[in-house]
């Protein structure tokens, strides 16, 4: 699949720019193939730089701020040279991806509104700039991969994706932004926490993960929050049971999180692992199926029937 994008000039130059991806499919720490064609009108274009930018919806520190339109990485292609009138002039180019650039695709399909856009940038002699801009779709590394299918496997609900401006403490990173990915807790979880968000900061070796563990009651106004991190490198990753790695990192962060509110009647402890499974101790009595009550006729159970006690 090819996109194009194309802005059909402005101005005194009259110069038509076409950005055309080869593929517009791609994932962290690798390269975005395409070309940019420009096309003069009835004058010579002088063009100053060509430069390539990747741009994201990203929320402020400030949470009483919109969202703003950020590029978070720029690669310059060309510059200094002419266009002649009624002519095009093409630039391949091959720009590497930063290994921190946020994942918007998991499975074929968008993180909930999660965009991510190649915008193209010509500067003209005298001062003046345009361009194009083409949709890009930046899938996960298999170590992400793996991740975000073990946290689906396990039962956790993503809820909302965006990327926050600002630097993390404490970690490595080349982008001023990073990407969080927020869950309501999965059952075999909930209790000491009600919600996950999951961050990742990537880099050629490996990824390093941080849980971030939060417990909401909303009544009380109370928060508890504590954040965990992990690393894991990307050789062998395929060879890992991820299910039983993500489930030792969860019941680590929430045990920790746990023993940091100890004081709270919600601090219990994860001691079974997501592997543990049996048989019910007791056949599940008519009426008291899932969404029913006693007496009712619950999903699994009859209508009527219920002892009522």
């Amino acid at each position: 699949m090819r996109l194009t994008g194309v802005d059909r000039g402005a101005g005194w130059s009259g110069l038509t720019v076409r950005t055309t991806l080869t593929n517009p499919s791609t994932g962290p720490g690798l390269r975005l193939p395409g070309r940019v064609t420009l096309a003069a009108g009835p004058d010579d274009v002088p063009i100053r730089d060509l430069l390539l930018g990747l741009v994201t919806q990203v929320e402020p520190a400030d949470p009483g701020k919109p969202k703003q339109l950020v590029q978070f990485h720029e690669v310059p292609i060309g510059g200094r040279f002419v266009v002649p009138a009624g002519r095009r002039r093409a630039v391949d180019f091959a720009i590497p991806l930063p290994w921190e650039t946020p994942v918007t695709i998991f499975g074929g399909v968008p993180l909930l509104s999660l965009r991510t856009g190649l915008r193209t940038v010509v500067r003209v002699d005298p001062e003046h700039e345009q361009g194009a801009m083409v949709p890009v779709f930046v899938h996960p590394l298999p170590t992400q991969q793996h991740i975000l299918a073990a946290l689906d496997t396990l039962g956790f609900v993503m809820r909302q994706a965006g990327f926050q401006q600002g630097r993390l403490p404490g970690v490595q990173q080349s982008l001023p932004m990073h990407q969080r990915l927020g869950y309501w807790v999965a059952p075999l979880y909930a209790g000491p926490i009600t919600e996950l968000e999951v961050i990742f900061v990537t880099n050629s070796a490996g990824l390093e993960v941080l849980l971030w563990c939060d417990r909401r009651q909303s009544l009380a106004g109370i928060s508890h929050q504590s954040v965990s991190r992990f690393r894991v490198w990307h050789a062998g990753a395929d060879q890992r049971d991820w299910v039983s790695v993500l489930d030792s990192w969860l019941r680590q962060a929430i045990n920790r999180h746990a023993a940091a509110a100890a004081h709270a009647d919600w601090s219990a402890r994860i001691t079974e692992s997501a592997h543990v499974s049996r048989r019910p101790d007791e056949p599940v009595r008519p009426g008291y199926g899932l969404g029913g009550t006693a007496g009712g006729g619950g999903i699994g159970g009859g209508g009527g029937g219920g002892d009522g006690t």
